[in-house]
């Protein structure tokens, strides 16, 4: 999947967003006297360190929880997919997988726009809990890259189990004649569940520009996860654009679409909220 015509110059990347792959200063957590200014971007930027100190214990548990469910029935789910898998169903099983790729994708730029544009981390629960790191994250893009597995995925994991759940729920259920009448079905759900479960761990590496294993940097390379410098584009600020962070194959079509900024300008007439409103009140904060 090429990226058609580029969105943003690279002057506008280079402008307007982190020098991630600058190893001075998107990485070390003790001052760089780099600039006698105040760093816009990066872990010497006070909101974002505002913002990284409001991860709590609670939400650690909530998230070591989730991340220990989601791998039980994911194997549970594997083996009995294996277990009822049969080779007429092939084609059914890779067309039915596919979409499940393409629903995670879209999702997670729904995900990625609402969080992105909408709401505050003063809302109770939601915010700090769940709209904190995607604040931290405009901030700081590479501070993902100094989180743990746990971390990074918990929250994306969570949302996972409820699929898989229901998966496992209907193997356990519903006779063999019914699980193969339904196993394209299967096949969606359970592709959507990992690709859902893993995207923020392919955020990740978008962001990684040292120490990938090579067969991540050849899916990355071939565009079937979600390239370094595809997602880039998304990191321009005002971050209004490229929301789809999985495989990024929709992100294009989107843009030309108009389909963010059609729903932005929906919300905006019949609520009067001002998009990234609050992301922008962060953005501010480097002092």
């Amino acid at each position: 999947m090429s990226d058609q015509m580029p969105l943003k110059s690279d002057q506008e990347i280079l402008e307007n967003s982190m020098h991630e792959d600058d190893p001075n200063c998107n990485s070390s957590l003790e001052p760089v006297f780099i600039e006698k200014t105040a760093p816009r971007w990066g872990p010497q930027n006070k909101g974002a360190q505002e913002l990284a100190n409001l991860y709590s214990p609670g939400k650690r548990a909530q998230e070591l929880i989730c991340v220990y469910t989601c791998i039980a029935l994911m194997i549970i789910d594997f083996v009995l997919i294996l277990k009822h898998f049969r080779f007429d169903r092939i084609c059914v099983t890779f067309v039915t997988a596919f979409f499940g790729i393409i629903t995670a994708d879209f999702g997670s730029g729904l995900v990625h726009w609402a969080a992105d544009t909408w709401g505050s981390i003063d809302l109770p629960i939601l915010g700090k809990h769940f709209l904190r790191p995607f604040r931290e994250h405009h901030l700081d893009p590479t501070s993902i890259t100094r989180h743990d597995f746990i971390e990074t995925n918990g929250d994306n994991f969570m949302v996972s189990i409820p699929m898989l759940g229901f998966l496992a729920y209907g193997f356990n259920t519903k006779s063999y004649n019914d699980i193969q009448h339904d196993f394209g079905w299967i096949s969606y759900l359970f592709l959507l569940s990992i690709f859902v479960a893993m995207t923020n761990q392919i955020h990740k590496w978008s962001h990684t520009y040292w120490g990938l294993p090579k067969w991540v940097l050849l899916l990355q390379s071939y565009h079937v996860i979600l390239p370094r410098k595809h997602h880039r584009i998304h990191h321009v600020a005002p971050h209004e654009t490229y929301f789809c962070i999985t495989t990024g194959w929709l992100n294009w079509p989107l843009e030309k679409l108009r389909f963010w900024s059609t729903l932005e300008c929906l919300i905006e007439y019949m609520t009067g909220l001002k998009p990234r409103d609050d992301d922008l009140k962060w953005a501010k904060k480097i002092t």
